[in-house]
Protein backbone atom coordinates (compact mmCIF):
# COMPACT_ATOMS: atom_id res chain seq x y z
CA UNK A 1 0.00 0.00 0.00
CA UNK A 2 1.25 3.48 -0.87
CA UNK A 3 1.28 5.74 2.16
CA UNK A 4 -1.20 8.15 0.59
CA UNK A 5 -3.88 5.52 -0.18
CA UNK A 6 -5.44 5.72 3.30
CA UNK A 7 -4.80 7.17 6.73
CA UNK A 8 -4.20 3.68 8.17
CA UNK A 9 -3.31 0.20 7.01
CA UNK A 10 -4.98 -2.57 9.06
CA UNK A 11 -2.54 -5.11 10.48
CA UNK A 12 -5.12 -7.35 12.17
CA UNK A 13 -6.16 -7.87 15.79
CA UNK A 14 -6.89 -4.17 16.37
CA UNK A 15 -3.49 -2.95 15.09
CA UNK A 16 -3.06 -0.21 12.50
CA UNK A 17 -0.04 1.32 10.78
CA UNK A 18 -0.40 5.07 10.42
CA UNK A 19 0.49 6.57 7.04
CA UNK A 20 2.19 9.92 6.49
CA UNK A 21 -1.26 11.31 5.67
CA UNK A 22 -2.10 11.26 9.42
CA UNK A 23 0.66 13.75 10.32
CA UNK A 24 -0.56 16.99 11.86
CA UNK A 25 0.43 20.58 11.04
CA UNK A 26 3.06 20.98 13.76
CA UNK A 27 5.27 17.93 13.10
CA UNK A 28 5.58 15.16 10.51
CA UNK A 29 6.19 12.75 13.41
CA UNK A 30 2.88 13.19 15.25
CA UNK A 31 -0.67 12.60 14.10
CA UNK A 32 -3.49 15.06 13.70
CA UNK A 33 -6.40 14.36 16.03
CA UNK A 34 -8.85 13.89 13.15
CA UNK A 35 -7.71 10.47 11.90
CA UNK A 36 -7.10 9.33 15.49
CA UNK A 37 -10.67 10.27 16.45
CA UNK A 38 -12.01 8.54 13.38
CA UNK A 39 -10.07 5.39 14.26
CA UNK A 40 -11.53 5.11 17.76
CA UNK A 41 -15.00 6.00 16.42
CA UNK A 42 -14.72 3.17 13.90
CA UNK A 43 -13.89 0.79 16.75
CA UNK A 44 -16.92 1.97 18.75
CA UNK A 45 -19.25 1.32 15.80
CA UNK A 46 -17.89 -2.19 15.24
CA UNK A 47 -17.82 -3.37 18.86
CA UNK A 48 -20.81 -5.64 19.70
CA UNK A 49 -23.22 -3.66 17.48
CA UNK A 50 -26.89 -3.66 18.44
CA UNK A 51 -29.41 -3.36 15.57
CA UNK A 52 -31.46 -0.16 15.73
CA UNK A 53 -28.86 1.81 17.73
CA UNK A 54 -26.28 4.41 16.72
CA UNK A 55 -23.24 6.13 18.23
CA UNK A 56 -24.58 9.57 19.17
CA UNK A 57 -21.67 11.04 21.15
CA UNK A 58 -17.92 10.46 21.20
CA UNK A 59 -15.43 12.10 23.56
CA UNK A 60 -11.73 11.68 22.86
CA UNK A 61 -9.11 12.56 25.49
CA UNK A 62 -5.62 13.05 24.05
CA UNK A 63 -3.11 11.88 26.66
CA UNK A 64 0.03 12.69 24.66
CA UNK A 65 1.14 13.35 21.07
CA UNK A 66 0.25 10.32 18.95
CA UNK A 67 3.24 9.09 16.89
CA UNK A 68 2.92 8.36 13.17
CA UNK A 69 3.52 4.69 13.85
CA UNK A 70 1.74 1.43 14.69
CA UNK A 71 -1.22 1.80 17.06
CA UNK A 72 -3.32 -0.71 19.00
CA UNK A 73 -7.04 -0.02 19.46
CA UNK A 74 -9.22 -1.66 22.12
CA UNK A 75 -12.87 -1.05 23.04
CA UNK A 76 -15.17 -2.44 25.72
CA UNK A 77 -18.76 -1.95 26.91
CA UNK A 78 -18.95 -0.57 30.44
CA UNK A 79 -22.71 0.01 30.61
CA UNK A 80 -24.61 -2.50 28.44
CA UNK A 81 -28.18 -1.92 27.37
CA UNK A 82 -30.61 -2.43 24.50
CA UNK A 83 -31.51 1.27 24.26
CA UNK A 84 -28.50 2.98 25.87
CA UNK A 85 -24.93 1.69 26.21
CA UNK A 86 -21.69 3.33 27.28
CA UNK A 87 -18.45 2.24 25.60
CA UNK A 88 -14.84 3.00 26.48
CA UNK A 89 -11.84 2.78 24.20
CA UNK A 90 -8.08 3.17 24.31
CA UNK A 91 -5.35 3.64 21.73
CA UNK A 92 -1.84 2.60 22.72
CA UNK A 93 1.58 2.91 21.12
CA UNK A 94 4.12 0.30 22.17
CA UNK A 95 1.98 -0.44 25.22
CA UNK A 96 1.66 3.20 26.31
CA UNK A 97 -1.83 4.77 26.29
CA UNK A 98 -1.96 7.84 24.04
CA UNK A 99 -5.74 8.24 23.70
CA UNK A 100 -8.70 7.32 25.87
CA UNK A 101 -12.27 7.78 24.68
CA UNK A 102 -15.90 7.09 25.50
CA UNK A 103 -19.08 6.89 23.46
CA UNK A 104 -22.81 6.73 24.07
CA UNK A 105 -24.62 4.31 21.79
CA UNK A 106 -28.36 4.93 21.90
CA UNK A 107 -31.51 3.65 20.24
CA UNK A 108 -32.43 5.48 17.05
CA UNK A 109 -35.46 7.74 17.45
CA UNK A 110 -38.74 6.59 15.84
CA UNK A 111 -39.07 7.42 12.13
CA UNK A 112 -42.38 9.22 12.81
CA UNK A 113 -40.61 11.86 14.94
CA UNK A 114 -40.91 15.26 13.24
CA UNK A 115 -37.47 16.88 12.76
CA UNK A 116 -36.67 19.74 15.15
CA UNK A 117 -33.89 22.17 14.26
CA UNK A 118 -33.33 25.90 14.63
CA UNK A 119 -29.98 26.03 12.85
CA UNK A 120 -29.74 28.06 9.63
CA UNK A 121 -29.00 26.31 6.36
CA UNK A 122 -25.26 25.93 5.64
CA UNK A 123 -23.69 28.10 2.91
CA UNK A 124 -23.39 26.59 -0.57
CA UNK A 125 -20.40 24.40 -1.35
CA UNK A 126 -17.79 26.53 -3.21
CA UNK A 127 -16.95 25.32 -6.68
CA UNK A 128 -13.19 25.02 -6.21
CA UNK A 129 -10.61 24.16 -3.56
CA UNK A 130 -8.36 26.74 -1.90
CA UNK A 131 -4.61 26.64 -1.27
CA UNK A 132 -3.10 27.19 2.16
CA UNK A 133 -0.94 30.07 0.99
CA UNK A 134 1.84 31.21 3.30
CA UNK A 135 1.82 29.43 6.66
CA UNK A 136 5.38 29.42 8.04
CA UNK A 137 6.47 26.47 10.15
CA UNK A 138 3.46 24.31 9.32
CA UNK A 139 3.69 20.76 7.96
CA UNK A 140 1.33 20.69 4.98
CA UNK A 141 2.08 17.26 3.53
CA UNK A 142 0.12 15.17 6.03
CA UNK A 143 -3.49 15.53 7.14
CA UNK A 144 -3.93 19.04 5.73
CA UNK A 145 -3.18 17.78 2.22
CA UNK A 146 -5.07 14.51 2.69
CA UNK A 147 -8.26 16.56 3.14
CA UNK A 148 -9.84 18.73 0.46
CA UNK A 149 -10.83 22.14 1.83
CA UNK A 150 -13.28 24.64 0.36
CA UNK A 151 -13.38 27.62 2.74
CA UNK A 152 -16.43 29.89 2.84
CA UNK A 153 -15.17 32.30 5.51
CA UNK A 154 -11.75 32.65 7.11
CA UNK A 155 -8.64 30.57 6.43
CA UNK A 156 -6.13 28.31 8.16
CA UNK A 157 -3.41 30.33 9.88
CA UNK A 158 -5.47 33.52 9.89
CA UNK A 159 -7.18 34.62 13.13
CA UNK A 160 -10.94 34.77 13.12
CA UNK A 161 -14.03 32.51 13.10
CA UNK A 162 -14.19 30.30 10.05
CA UNK A 163 -16.51 28.18 7.96
CA UNK A 164 -15.36 25.52 5.52
CA UNK A 165 -16.59 22.56 3.55
CA UNK A 166 -14.23 19.59 3.55
CA UNK A 167 -13.90 15.93 2.66
CA UNK A 168 -11.16 13.33 2.97
CA UNK A 169 -9.25 12.50 -0.20
CA UNK A 170 -8.43 9.03 1.19
CA UNK A 171 -10.39 6.54 3.33
CA UNK A 172 -9.62 6.18 7.02
CA UNK A 173 -8.64 2.50 6.66
CA UNK A 174 -7.33 0.98 3.44
CA UNK A 175 -9.91 -1.12 1.61
CA UNK A 176 -12.90 0.36 3.46
CA UNK A 177 -15.52 3.02 2.84
CA UNK A 178 -15.83 5.58 5.63
CA UNK A 179 -19.04 5.57 7.66
CA UNK A 180 -20.89 8.83 8.39
CA UNK A 181 -19.56 8.85 11.97
CA UNK A 182 -15.98 8.36 10.78
CA UNK A 183 -16.30 11.22 8.29
CA UNK A 184 -17.59 13.56 11.00
CA UNK A 185 -14.88 12.62 13.51
CA UNK A 186 -12.07 12.85 10.95
CA UNK A 187 -13.02 16.47 10.25
CA UNK A 188 -14.19 17.70 13.67
CA UNK A 189 -10.78 17.96 15.37
CA UNK A 190 -9.90 20.69 12.84
CA UNK A 191 -12.34 23.10 14.53
CA UNK A 192 -9.64 25.10 16.33
CA UNK A 193 -7.65 25.44 13.11
CA UNK A 194 -10.69 26.71 11.24
CA UNK A 195 -12.14 28.96 13.93
CA UNK A 196 -9.35 30.32 16.13
CA UNK A 197 -9.41 34.06 16.80
CA UNK A 198 -5.90 33.80 18.24
CA UNK A 199 -2.78 34.24 16.13
CA UNK A 200 -0.96 30.89 15.87
CA UNK A 201 2.32 32.77 15.35
CA UNK A 202 2.01 34.35 18.81
CA UNK A 203 0.07 31.76 20.78
CA UNK A 204 0.47 28.02 21.37
CA UNK A 205 -3.02 26.51 21.23
CA UNK A 206 -3.41 22.78 21.93
CA UNK A 207 -6.67 20.91 22.44
CA UNK A 208 -6.74 18.31 25.20
CA UNK A 209 -9.93 16.66 23.99
CA UNK A 210 -12.68 16.53 21.42
CA UNK A 211 -16.39 15.89 21.94
CA UNK A 212 -18.66 15.29 18.96
CA UNK A 213 -22.42 14.90 19.46
CA UNK A 214 -24.63 14.06 16.49
CA UNK A 215 -28.44 14.25 16.51
CA UNK A 216 -28.42 12.48 13.13
CA UNK A 217 -25.88 10.83 10.88
CA UNK A 218 -24.37 13.05 8.17
CA UNK A 219 -25.08 12.38 4.50
CA UNK A 220 -22.54 12.54 1.69
CA UNK A 221 -18.78 13.06 1.50
CA UNK A 222 -18.77 16.84 1.86
CA UNK A 223 -19.29 18.21 5.38
CA UNK A 224 -19.49 21.84 6.47
CA UNK A 225 -17.97 23.09 9.74
CA UNK A 226 -18.44 26.57 11.22
CA UNK A 227 -16.10 27.13 14.18
CA UNK A 228 -15.19 29.86 16.66
CA UNK A 229 -13.06 30.13 19.80
CA UNK A 230 -13.46 31.84 23.17
CA UNK A 231 -10.49 32.46 25.49
CA UNK A 232 -10.01 34.24 28.82
CA UNK A 233 -6.90 35.48 30.65
CA UNK A 234 -6.28 33.31 33.69
CA UNK A 235 -8.47 30.64 32.11
CA UNK A 236 -8.20 28.60 28.96
CA UNK A 237 -9.84 28.42 25.55
CA UNK A 238 -12.95 26.70 24.28
CA UNK A 239 -13.56 26.01 20.60
CA UNK A 240 -17.02 25.08 19.41
CA UNK A 241 -18.31 24.20 15.98
CA UNK A 242 -21.51 23.30 14.19
CA UNK A 243 -21.39 20.41 11.72
CA UNK A 244 -23.65 20.32 8.67
CA UNK A 245 -24.16 18.62 5.33
CA UNK A 246 -26.19 19.63 2.29
CA UNK A 247 -29.42 18.86 4.19
CA UNK A 248 -28.55 21.08 7.18
CA UNK A 249 -26.93 20.95 10.62
CA UNK A 250 -26.46 17.48 12.14
CA UNK A 251 -24.24 17.97 15.21
CA UNK A 252 -21.77 19.92 17.29
CA UNK A 253 -18.11 19.68 18.24
CA UNK A 254 -16.35 21.03 21.33
CA UNK A 255 -12.65 21.28 22.25
CA UNK A 256 -11.01 22.30 25.54
CA UNK A 257 -7.75 24.10 24.83
CA UNK A 258 -4.47 25.06 26.44
CA UNK A 259 -3.30 28.59 25.58
CA UNK A 260 0.28 29.71 26.18
CA UNK A 261 2.69 32.26 24.76
CA UNK A 262 5.13 30.96 22.20
CA UNK A 263 8.72 31.27 23.37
Amino acid sequence: MREDEAFYEPLGDGRFAAARATAGPWSPDFQHGGPVSGLIGRAFERHDPVPGTRVARVTVDILSPVPVSVLDVRVRVVRPGKRIALLEGEITHEGRPVVRASAWRIMAAPARLAPVSHAPAPPPLPGSAASFGEWPGVHLDGYLSAMEWRPVRGAFGRPGPGTTWARARVPLVAGESDTPLVRALTLADSASGIGSQLDFAKWLIINTDLTVALHRDPVGEWLCMAASLDASPGGSALCQATLADSAGEFGRALQTMLVDERS
